[in-house]
């Protein structure tokens, strides 16, 4: 279940942050409660005895589900972070060369971290190791 949270005092840009980081918050939290109880319907099936083979696809489908609340859950705590740089000042900072993140990379993004240059020059570390 999303974690309930009172709102903080922030107010002009700093409120506009906040609103688009509990928006894709919310999402993600509400994907991965979906997904929880989906996978336990699927195991609730299982263990009466009802069996798939694996022609069915549903080993994969439970693993891409397992992967995806994973990677919502990453995404969750790098929001969290961020509402926590937000109220400390720190939002929207690159957190490699202490510049300022492009507006447009964070309504993209509102959880990024690195401004564009300092992550391209990441994923370019990434593709030559």
């Amino acid at each position: 279940m999303a974690k309930k949270s009172v709102e903080p005092g922030f107010t002009g840009k700093d409120l506009e942050y906040y609103e688009a980081l509990m928006k894709v918050r919310n999402q993600l939290t509400e994907q991965i409660r979906v997904c929880t109880s989906e996978s336990l319907d699927c195991t609730n099936v299982e263990k009466r005895g009802v069996t798939t083979h694996m022609a069915d696809g549903d080993s994969s489908r439970h693993e891409m589900r397992l992967q995806m609340m994973t990677e919502n859950g990453n995404i969750v705590t790098m929001i969290d972070d961020a509402i926590e740089r937000l109220a400390n000042g720190e939002y929207g900072i690159c957190m490699d060369c202490g510049e300022a993140i492009s507006e447009a990379r964070l309504k993209a993004r509102p959880y990024a971290i690195f401004c564009i240059k300092c992550k391209s020059r990441h994923e370019e570390m990434m593709k030559n190791r």
